[in-house]
């Protein structure tokens, strides 16, 4: 009995750490934004939004957001990623995307940032960013 509670507790934890992404960017910024271009710009492929501006990406770092992300977006681990951006910067071809502790952060970032794109847990988005798409 103590183990289906102890798994019925441990499944509603889980469920309840898994929240919708959203993926925001300056409120100035009127450029359309696809899933794939996102995770282009997450592994350094595209570096301008389709109005001309130079991208600017924030990632979260080390937050179970980002693993979260990570997964739903660039379809890699947190691993993965790490080892992707570690061999393209060993070889000169990338720098990977700064990192920011926490929503607030990246909302932060984003807002005063023309050319800014980042992702945060869709309960904390604010009037200060808009929101383009959402895993």
């Amino acid at each position: 009995m103590k183990v289906l509670v102890l798994g019925l507790a441990l499944s509603l934890s889980s469920l309840s750490a898994l929240a919708d992404v959203s993926v925001i960017v300056n409120p100035g910024n009127s450029s359309a934004v696809s899933a794939d271009m996102v995770k282009k710009i997450y592994l350094g492929k595209t570096k301008s939004f389709g109005n001309g501006i130079s991208v600017a990406p924030m990632n979260q770092d080390g937050t179970a957001l980002a693993d979260e992300f990570n997964d739903k977006v660039v379809g890699k681990s947190s691993s993965q990623l790490n080892a992707y951006w570690a061999k393209l910067v060993f070889t000169g071809k990338g720098t990977p995307p700064a990192k920011a502790p926490s929503d607030q952060a990246v909302i932060d970032f984003v807002a005063s940032t023309s050319g800014a794109i980042g992702y945060v847990d869709s309960a904390s988005v604010n009037d200060k960013v808009k929101v383009v798409a959402k895993f």
